[in-house]
């Protein structure tokens, strides 16, 4: 394919959620965040857990949740601003000056999202102790945390399998195709926050960063096949829109999540965070003095037919 061709005359905009420009705008925006604040020191993974009792109780009798995208995705989503809510301003973890989140969609639906979180100096994670008071990656002691020992062997396992549990999605030929068949024990535990896992009862991953290979990773985008049954027309013209929609599944709890609107992805503190008409809104909150005043880059419409023109300090013409 030639380079000159694409996007000559088709294309997916970036304004398109999720689509190939957007997520390249936005892992630029990431890393101009990592620029400014340093790398994430947390990365966090929150995965949709379909034996929720918000789901479980609104689906109808022989019903299972992979029939109900419409009550899944809003579900998680609700589930999803809560965690934004523990994590930016209960801060569960400490801090959190900048981060980053995208949502995404497992083969067989699920939603889950990724947070990158870069926290305040005062609460980064530097020493084995500070590791230790959040995030843990052993089985808790069973009598004294009966329901968070359940939740860690139910949601934060990598096994058991073979023949402890041969219907483990690892498991072909009735071998274990990852060679964990092991018997249970903190080996295969998934690092975790206690306080996380027994708060939203789902899967939720947390760990600590050491480089800044994770913002590529969680704007990686779909899973897509390197294959178009789609040529280039007679000029040489590559429609990307087809391409798109050929080269990967939309899953219906996706498609629901579109239809609602939910965001895909964002972060914070946004890049352009200051400009001339925000700054110019701010002055007048200010100083009651500057409310007559027009800027005519701003408002030229408002100068017209105004007569008293000057020169304003910043070599801006304004009006009185």
């Amino acid at each position: 394919m030639r380079a000159s061709a694409v996007g000559v005359r088709i294309v997916l905009p970036g304004t398109f959620p999720g689509g190939d420009r957007d997520m390249k705008k936005r892992h630029m925006d990431a890393m101009a965040i990592v620029h400014t604040y340093g790398k994430p020191d947390i990365f966090l993974t929150m995965t949709c857990n379909p034996k929720w009792e918000e789901i479980t109780n609104e689906l109808l009798p022989g019903q299972m949740s992979q029939d109900r995208p419409d009550i899944v995705a809003p579900v998680f989503y609700g589930k999803l601003e809560a965690m934004k809510d523990m994590l930016l301003k209960k801060m569960v973890l400490g801090v959190v000056v900048a981060y980053v989140y995208v949502v995404e969609f497992q083969k067989r639906g699920l939603p889950h999202a990724h947070f990158l979180l870069i926290m305040d100096s005062t609460y980064k994670l530097l020493v084995p102790e500070q590791y230790d008071r959040l995030i843990s990656a052993e089985l808790p002691d069973k009598q004294k945390y009966p329901e968070l020992y359940a939740m860690v062997v139910k949601h934060m396992m990598h096994g058991p399998c073979s023949a402890l549990n041969p219907k483990n999605v690892c498991m072909q030929d009735n071998e274990c195709a990852k060679f964990r068949g092991k018997m249970l024990d903190n080996r295969w535990v998934v690092p975790y926050n206690p306080y996380l896992l027994r708060m939203f009862n789902c899967h939720i991953n947390v760990e600590v960063c050491s480089s800044i290979k994770a913002v590529k990773y969680i704007y990686k985008g779909h899973d897509k096949a390197s294959f178009s049954i789609d040529q280039p027309d007679a000029h040489g013209n590559i429609d990307e829109i087809k391409r798109y929609v050929d080269a990967r599944r939309v899953t219906p709890p996706e498609a629901m999540w579109r239809i609602f609107g939910f965001l895909l992805c964002a972060n914070y503190p946004p890049n352009a965070s200051k400009s001339m008409l925000t700054e110019y809104f701010k002055a007048n909150k200010k100083n009651t003095l500057g409310q007559g005043i027009y800027c005519t880059r701003i408002f030229p419409e408002a100068s017209r037919g105004r007569r008293g023109r000057s020169s304003g300090s910043d070599g801006l013409s304004v009006f009185k």
